[in-house]
């Protein structure tokens, strides 16, 4: 098995004379936490909808696990491992977190829309919830309403749901937007803690994040890769400095 679990070859979606992702190779080391940076506009989120067939590309290939699926429905993609986490937050304010996991676990067990089964028959699914919320620090919050969350523990559960589809490969999109120094903290340590075993790639601004956590980066700039590799080495790249920052200075050194 390769040590590539996803693999992107000449990558690019146009609109109406509009190149948004442009002619991108993307290689994601099994095992690893890859991070996607780059600018405004710089086509990360179209990437990851290519990656997740929410859009179809214009041409290239994208290749998970070794096999071709750039022809693949959004719900072959997610029945092969690959989960998206969405930037909002995608849980249901009026169930409990218990039943939010929960929900993710049906969902991958194919009963989610068997509306009419008794609610016991889901009891056999709890203590899978439970131990996914201890996962991610929440389970002594198990029966709280989910609409009395703070933003940050909100995104936690989003993580645990994600983690209840089993996904060989995680895609977190902007995971600490909008959080306080405490939750972004808090989050980058979770997204550490649950990379164990799996692989995950992430669009993130806070550089702080990246900086931490993430093994390997791919700067982005207007469609197109402007450089990969380690935080070290991309950080003092003075082309990411000026297509990051608008400037040769530094600034991206103040991210550690």
């Amino acid at each position: 098995m390769s040590d590539f679990i996803l693999e992107t070859s000449h990558l690019t979606k146009e609109f109406k004379g509009f190149t948004a992702v442009s002619d991108v190779n993307l290689s994601v080391r099994r095992g690893s936490i890859h991070a996607l940076i780059g600018p405004n506009g710089a086509g990360k989120t179209t990437c990851f909808n290519l990656l997740t067939k929410f859009l179809v590309p214009t041409s290239g290939t994208i290749r998970f696990n070794g096999q071709d699926i750039t022809g693949e429905k959004p719900a072959e993609i997610a029945r092969r491992g690959i989960i998206r986490s969405f930037q909002i937050s995608a849980v249901f304010p009026n169930l409990t977190l218990l039943e939010n996991v929960r929900l993710g676990l049906q969902r991958k067990l194919g009963t989610s829309y068997q509306f009419w089964r008794s609610e016991r028959s889901l009891y056999k699914l709890n203590e899978r919830a439970k131990r996914l919320l201890a996962e991610v620090g929440l389970e002594h919050m198990a029966d709280e309403m989910t609409v009395n969350l703070p933003y940050g523990s909100k995104r936690a559960l989003e993580i645990a749901t994600t983690l209840a589809m089993e996904p060989e490969l995680m895609l977190l999109d902007e995971p600490t937007q909008g959080m306080g120094h405490e939750d972004v903290d808090r989050v980058t340590q979770l997204i550490k803690k649950v990379s164990a075993g799996r692989t995950i790639l992430m669009v993130e601004h806070n550089m702080k994040v990246v900086s931490t956590i993430a093994d390997r980066i791919t700067v982005l700039q207007r469609g197109e890769v402007l450089a990969e590799g380690p935080y070290e080495e991309v950080s003092a790249n003075p082309q990411v400095m000026e297509a990051y920052m608008g400037t040769t200075e530094g600034q991206l050194e103040g991210a550690h």
